[in-house]
């Protein structure tokens, strides 16, 4: 299933989520991304948010997203010369003819796949593509059952400017399914240009994961062992946690 992030969203991205992910996400995956001495691959590359430091800090890195509009705002951040290491592909069905050292799925990529068919396919396909003894990073916001049931309705996550004297806004609500186990979420971004207001609406679904669902989805893949974490800090999971991280590990013998 394909949600490609519409025009603006992507033009505007890197700006939101400046503001709201960094100061959470960015230092436990760009860890785990620099120490590894091989080739990594970022799958959810967007517009470059961990990518591009790590290219400028010499990691051999590959990214692939389903977003065309994001990639070709970071094409144009890089390089000419560099322009190959990202592509249009899916983590379903993506295609290398190598293997990587480690692969990370930063910021809800699995939340994406609303199959299990298609959930274990991108859990087998990554483990086709480490070399043995690598490992797949990947997050999951665990579900606030307050919020599964009440939904949240026009609340404004970010208000700023984008340029000077330029105001920027943005509004989510979101309802759940939870026979289906889905949160559709609607945003809208409100900006100034051209002297007037401008807006842009993008629905999504995301599928929500319950602690032991993910264990049992990891142990049909093909990945011979793994560990859940419950925040960035890599602390155990526990009745406060809000995360899931989850580090899976290919065995040394293929």
């Amino acid at each position: 299933m394909k949600h490609e992030y519409p025009e603006n969203f992507a033009r505007f991205y890197d700006l939101l989520y400046e503001e709201l992910r960094d100061s959470v996400d960015k230092n436990f995956f760009m860890n785990h991304i620099q120490k590894c001495k091989g080739k990594v691959l970022e799958v959810g590359v967007g517009t470059g948010r961990f990518f591009r430091e790590a290219l400028n800090r010499g990691v051999d890195i590959y990214g692939i997203d389903i977003s065309e509009s994001m990639l070709r705002v970071l094409k144009e951040k890089i390089k000419k010369d560099e322009r190959h290491r990202v592509s249009l592909q899916n983590i379903v069905d993506f295609k290398f003819d190598f293997q990587f050292d480690l692969i990370v799925a930063p910021f809800r990529v699995i939340m994406h796949l609303p199959e299990k068919e298609e959930q274990l396919k991108a859990l087998d396909n990554v483990y086709e593509h480490l070399k043995p003894g690598s490992e797949f990073v990947f997050d999951a916001f665990i579900p606030d059952l307050k919020i599964l049931q009440e939904g949240i309705d026009e609340m404004t996550d970010f208000e700023g400017e984008y340029e000077p004297g330029k105001k920027l806004k943005r509004v989510v609500s979101n309802r759940a399914d939870l026979v289906n186990q889905l949160i559709h979420v609607s945003f809208r971004l409100e900006w100034e240009e051209d002297d007037r207001i401008k807006q842009e609406n993008w629905d999504v679904p995301l599928r929500f994961y319950f602690r032991y669902e993910l264990e049992h989805l990891i142990e049909r893949s093909r990945f011979e062992s793994y560990k859940i974490y419950g925040d960035y800090e890599g602390h155990e999971l526990d009745s406060n946690s809000k995360e899931f991280l989850v580090v899976c590990r290919k065995g040394n013998e293929c």
